[in-house]
């Protein structure tokens, strides 16, 4: 398993459209399981409604984690599209 921190800085925070786009993207990656983790939740990225349900805001720090078949591939994958699309700060 790998994982990284980051703080979530979109001025709406993980909402409706990123997180489907998200949840769809961590869909695509195969057997790699990515999970994220606010406080003491953790939930599954592909599965959109637990992903809302964090309720993840501007300015909150997250745990993701990459388990499963190429975790270094996927990583990079999830890296680069909470920058891009929830500005993320890793």
């Amino acid at each position: 398993m790998m994982q990284f921190n980051c703080k979530i800085m979109d001025e709406l925070g993980i909402h409706a459209r990123p997180a489907g786009l998200f949840a769809k993207a961590c869909k695509e990656l195969g057997d790699t399981v990515v999970t994220i983790t606010k406080g003491d939740k953790t939930v599954k990225a592909s599965q959109l409604m637990k992903l809302m349900g964090l309720g993840v805001k501007n300015g909150d720090e997250i745990t993701v984690a990459v388990e499963g078949g190429d975790e270094a591939a996927a990583l990079e994958i999830v890296k680069k599209f909470l920058q891009e699309n929830l500005a993320a700060q890793l």
